[in-house]
Parts: C-alpha cells; sequence; structure tokens
C-alpha cells in the first residue's frame, strides 16, 4: 500500500488528545493541507484547536523536498510553540517518522512524530516534544482524508 499522506496533496482532518506532564489529556482537532510544488518540495500546514478553548491554537508550517523514489526527506518547519525548527523523515512501509530539533535553543527542545497507515484515507498519529531527555507533551489522534 502506498502513502497517501503527505506523498500526496490533499487535506486532512485530526481528532486526538493533547497531553501534558501531570496533567490530564485534552480533547483537541486539527486541519492539515499538504501541498506539492515544482522540484519535488512540499509544503505541509496543520492548525490544532483544543476544545476546551482555554488554550490559544498551535500551527505548523512545514517546507521539505522528497525526490521522488527516496524514502528520507528534510525539512524546515516553523511552529508556534518551539519556533523555527529543522527536522528529518523517513518514509517506511507502512509509516511516516519524522524527527526534528529547535535550532539554538538552550533547553534542547526536540520531538517527534509518527504517522501509521491504516488505510488509504486514514492515519494513526502521535507524536512528542522533549526538553532534553524528558516528555513534555505528548499528541495522539487519528488522520481522516477528506475526498
Amino acid at each position: 500500500m502506498a502513502h497517501s499522506f503527505l506523498l500526496e496533496a490533499g487535506r486532512w482532518t485530526l481528532n486526538g488528545s493533547w497531553i501534558e506532564r501531570n496533567h490530564s489529556p485534552i480533547a483537541m482537532r486539527g486541519k492539515t493541507i499538504v501541498a506539492w510544488g515544482p522540484n519535488n518540495w512540499f509544503t505541509m500546514v496543520t492548525k490544532l484547536a483544543f476544545q476546551d478553548g482555554d488554550r490559544p491554537e498551535i500551527s505548523y508550517q512545514y517546507k521539505g523536498r522528497l525526490d521522488s523514489g527516496e524514502q528520507q526527506y528534510t525539512y524546515v518547519l516553523q511552529q508556534s510553540i518551539l519556533g523555527r525548527v529543522e527536522g528529518e523523515g523517513w518514509v517506511g512501509p507502512e509509516s511516516i517518522v519524522q524527527r526534528y530539533w529547535v535550532l539554538g535553543d538552550r533547553q534542547r527542545r526536540s520531538g517527534f512524530e509518527t504517522f501509521y497507515q491504516i488505510n488509504d484515507n486514514e492515519y494513526r498519529y502521535s507524536g512528542g516534544i522533549l526538553a532534553g531527555h524528558y516528555l513534555t507533551s505528548t499528541i495522539e489522534g487519528t488522520l481522516l482524508r477528506q475526498l
């Protein structure tokens, strides 16, 4: 099964939970748009909104390059919590895994994201943000392609 998320342009919705250290999970919803341009450059924009309404949205703006047939790629990310980030991704047979790190950060913040394919229109998503060696928050949910 070939990947439909990230490797194809599309619109996705995300429903899941945001979890912070020593706190209960918070329900959240999001939308992701993936677009492809010339020379194998992609952009991906994600916005997350929390259902309790007491915290601001989180936004992600990725730009990366993945050559056709390749399994590894690099990207830059502007994220509303972490700021300017660099990362790398690997495309596996059943999942896409991304790792990123904050540039010039004294707290040594970094993170990861995994998109595990259920079928062409559904992925399970999980990720986390770390400060040094400790998880500060995690996210989990289901991505559904909007047809």
